[in-house]
């Protein structure tokens, strides 16, 4: 339970609040919040759970994470929860990637809050991303070309919905439709949906509910598991010339 006593300490001071405070607020007395703290006394399974809900933190990761010793925390509130993500270091303080495969996507989507899921996953190191919790996700197929299928998208993770940008892509992890790579139109404010947009013109665009989005990741860069053969480079320039026309005709009709 050391975990425990450091977790409850670290998480009021956090907040600033006093022990009195924070008693008042879990119907408890003060001298009991010091004595958890200080690991003199062992809380309750109810308390815990006061404490869990009171801090949006999983129970887990109080009893099992130092969350003093975290270089970060980054919360993704989802409803009334919210999933706390530690950034990863190497000996040397330096952030690292975790990469989920292909193979181990199935298992990403019901491990994804599992601090020991996550731990066990293989990790890279690339020191010219900016600050911040990066993962790595595979694409699968051809619908945002020309991004080949077996490459992978590092993403950084993205938890106020405000910065979410128009035009920009993103790997989400959705309740219905798993791990998806699309480029977004962000109608939060209009209708509190994303429209999932495919470079891959072939691919009909549609519309998620924000509610269905359990994680988001904005794309930093991308690393290519296979070689560009020539004929395919040309067929991307064409591709991308295509798209922009596309786009600048759809202007050019809202004009009109």
């Amino acid at each position: 339970m050391d975990n425990l006593s450091k977790n409850l300490k670290h998480l009021r001071k956090q907040k600033k609040y006093s022990q009195e405070f924070l008693a008042e607020n879990l119907g408890v007395t003060r001298s009991r919040i010091g004595s958890y703290e200080e690991g003199r006394s062992l809380p309750s399974l109810e308390f815990i759970v006061k404490v869990s809900n009171y801090y949006k933190v999983p129970v887990d990761i109080l009893l099992k994470s130092n969350l003093t010793i975290e270089k970060n925390i980054s919360l993704l509130e989802l409803k009334n929860k919210r999933i706390l993500f530690p950034v990863t270091v190497d000996n040397n303080n330096e952030d690292l990637i975790d990469i989920v495969p292909t193979s181990a996507q199935a298992g990403y989507l019901s491990g994804y809050d599992d601090p020991e899921y996550i731990e066990q996953l293989k990790k890279i190191k690339l020191p010219f991303l900016p600050i911040g919790q990066h993962r790595a996700f595979p694409v699968k197929g051809d619908s945002m070309l020309p991004m080949k299928d077996g490459a992978f998208v590092i993403g950084k993770f993205i938890e106020d919905r405000d910065d979410i940008k128009t035009g920009k892509t993103y790997v989400l992890m959705t309740l219905n439709d798993g791990i998806v790579y699309k480029r977004v139109e962000n109608n939060l404010k209009k209708n509190g949906t994303l429209k999932l947009i495919s470079d891959n013109k072939k691919y009909e665009a549609y519309s998620i509910n924000i509610d269905e989005i359990i994680e988001l990741w904005e794309f930093s860069c991308s690393i290519n598991t296979q070689e560009y053969t020539e004929s395919e480079l040309k067929f991307s320039s064409i591709l991308s010339m295509f798209n922009k026309l596309g786009i600048e005709l759809e202007e050019l009709k809202k004009i009109l």
